[in-house]
């Protein structure tokens, strides 16, 4: 008994959060609703038509931030392809007007449970220990939740406490229905559409699963190389060496601090390759300062003169951003190795969501992947976080590189 009285109590608190949480993104979806209703009615007279793009991402936005919400409270939901923010694809676009159906609902419907899920316990604490506050509360003052009625004695306060009961059971019973009704039409619509070709999708997603345990891989076998050939090589020198001075030090002094000298020296170049590699897995500047710091010292250190403009409201994943900081660490030594260029410019913008970077040289051009340059590696990189990679070389330049990441969280 006890623990199916923990069940139905668990479940209730849970429904609870949801809803709550809901409200917020039904709050969201009433300014979003709001702001597209203002763009359609000024695209009449042509200025609406610069403003929907904006309005148009922000609703992928907050439909992406849905799908995130649904996923945490358990809802299975299938992410669709990313939509258009252009204005004549979207009118045309399934899952656009799948998003908007939902945010239409959510912000009316939504936000309704959600403001039920915020209002009942409320209700229930405030009518449930109104017996204890009515003889501080003023005469005039109503006595229950609902804004009626006066206690004018004990009974009457009790009969309030009885309603507070009754909240209490409506929670228990219905919270948990409360919960899947509003969490429906994001499941129904936010979900990818019958038009996905959802075997496809797998298949994608089993292809980049691949990619990143490959990248992964070759980042072992990096480190590996690194500590055998580098490190190891230096900490064996200095262990011979000790060893041979130990033996000269009675003999022959002056020979046995020269040795000493040689292992010292060596001591610290095994030490610098170490923090070499330890940067190469997770350079400290970037956990500490950030993306916008941690490509600021990439660009400082690069052979080629390169500038960075770097604009990030807020940070994003852990591994999203060290994806973002060794994908440019590889551009560059690319650049510097192979372009040509007189400089180069590093682009960082946090938009939707999502990171966009751009890197660009003005060098000879003609980039391939297929060259071994290093473009496979970054693209795996990127495919590992589902994002997307594009390069344009053009023989004679300029080469950009443009990569588009998912924030996370």
């Amino acid at each position: 008994m006890t623990g199916f009285v923990k069940e139905v109590v668990g479940a209730a608190s849970a429904a609870l959060g949801q809803l709550a949480s809901g409200f917020g993104t039904a709050l969201l979806a009433l300014a979003v609703l709001g702001w597209l209703a203002l763009t359609a009615a000024a695209c009449l007279v042509g200025i609406g038509l610069l403003a929907a793009p904006a309005g148009l991402r922000a609703l992928h936005t907050l439909a992406g931030h849905e799908r995130d919400r649904l996923s945490h409270h358990g809802a299975e939901v299938v992410a669709p392809d990313p939509p258009p923010t252009q204005l004549r694809l979207a009118l045309v676009d399934v899952t656009t007007r799948r998003e908007a159906g939902w945010l239409v609902t959510h912000a009316t419907f939504g936000l309704f449970l959600g403001l039920l899920g915020i209002v009942l316990p409320i209700a229930a604490v405030r009518d449930t220990a109104f017996p204890l506050l009515w003889p501080f509360a003023p005469a005039d003052a109503t006595s229950t939740a609902l804004g009626f009625g006066t206690a004018e004695s004990w009974l009457d306060a009790a009969a309030v406490c009885l309603l507070g009961v009754g909240w209490i059971a409506i929670i228990l019973g219905l919270g948990p229905s409360l919960a899947r009704l509003q969490a429906w039409p994001g499941v129904r619509l936010l979900t990818a559409g019958p038009d996905t070709d959802l075997p496809l999708r797998i298949i994608e997603l089993t292809a980049t699963r691949a990619a990143a345990l490959d990248a992964h891989a070759a980042e072992l076998r990096r480190i590996e190389r690194s500590l055998h050939d580098g490190t190891q090589n230096r900490i064996v020198t200095v262990t011979v060496l000790l060893g041979a001075a130990r033996r000269m030090v009675a003999r022959d002094p002056v020979g046995a601090d020269e040795l000493l000298e040689r292992a010292q020296s060596a001591a610290e170049q095994a030490l610098a390759e170490l923090r070499t590699v330890a940067r190469g897995i997770l350079p400290p500047v970037l956990a500490d300062r950030g993306l916008a710091d941690a490509l600021s010292g990439l660009a400082a250190h690069c052979a080629v003169p390169c500038r960075t403009d770097a604009r990030l409201p807020e940070r994003c994943a852990s591994s999203v951003e060290a994806t973002a900081y060794f994908v440019t660490a590889e551009a560059l030594t690319n650049i510097a190795k192979h372009s040509g260029a007189a400089q180069a410019t590093v682009t960082v913008r946090s938009r939707g969501g999502r990171l966009l970077l751009r890197i660009k040289d003005d060098g000879r051009g003609g980039a391939d992947e297929k060259g071994g340059s290093g473009l496979t590696g970054i693209r795996r990189r990127v495919a590992a976080h589902d994002g997307t990679l594009q390069l344009t070389s053009p023989l004679g330049g300029p080469t950009t590189l443009e990569v588009n990441l998912p924030c996370g969280s």
